[in-house]
């Protein structure tokens, strides 16, 4: 990996496999920009979050934790559950952020997208999760909002985006936030 590459740590909050967001960040990893790398982490197997047990905090958590705080930049792909960010995203940004004075994410930029096969695309999840990164002082990008609608028409069979205006305001996402790293960092 390029040290003078602006590093992006990349989740999605699903666990299924064949995930329209996961789709979409692997989609993101074929369009960042020459001066950028994203690499994507899984949240399979972060444990429910417990504060009984976040000063002594699971090895994966731990794992997560360290990964986000050696990134320049962080990049969520969010389903939406209920008008919602899904529990399993929450729960691992809780644990991340904990115990209280010890957040990774503090200072980050961030983009946010989303992919849903309905036609609100996640907006609604995306719109809590930016609460969220309030919250922890993190700095979302603004525009473009990238709310993949109707997914199972914009991804092929194999999970690869096929569609070229999803993948022009991805690609201006992931260009956005290259820019805002860098004018937070300076």
């Amino acid at each position: 990996m390029d040290k003078n590459k602006i590093k992006v740590l990349g989740f999605a909050g699903s666990l299924r496999q064949g995930s329209y967001n996961k789709a979409l960040l692997r989609s993101a990893a074929d369009l960042v920009p020459d001066d950028m790398q994203l690499e994507i982490s899984d949240l399979e197997g972060i444990p429910p979050f417990n504060q009984d047990t976040e000063q002594n905090m699971p090895n994966k958590v731990r794992e997560f934790k360290t990964k986000i705080r050696e990134a320049d930049g962080i990049l969520i792909a969010t389903p939406e559950y209920n008008f919602s960010v899904p529990g399993v995203l929450k729960n691992a940004i809780d644990w991340a952020s904990r115990p209280y004075g010890d957040n990774p994410f503090d200072g980050k930029p961030v983009a946010i997208m989303s992919a849903s096969p309905g036609m609100l695309g996640g907006a609604n999840a995306q719109f809590h999760l930016r609460q969220t990164c309030v919250f922890l002082n993190m700095y979302p990008i603004n525009k473009p909002l990238v709310i993949v609608t109707f997914a199972q028409d914009k991804f092929d069979t194999n999970g690869k985006l096929v569609d070229d205006n999803t993948k022009k305001f991805l690609r201006q996402l992931l260009e956005n936030l290259a820019n805002w790293t860098r004018k937070l960092s300076a």
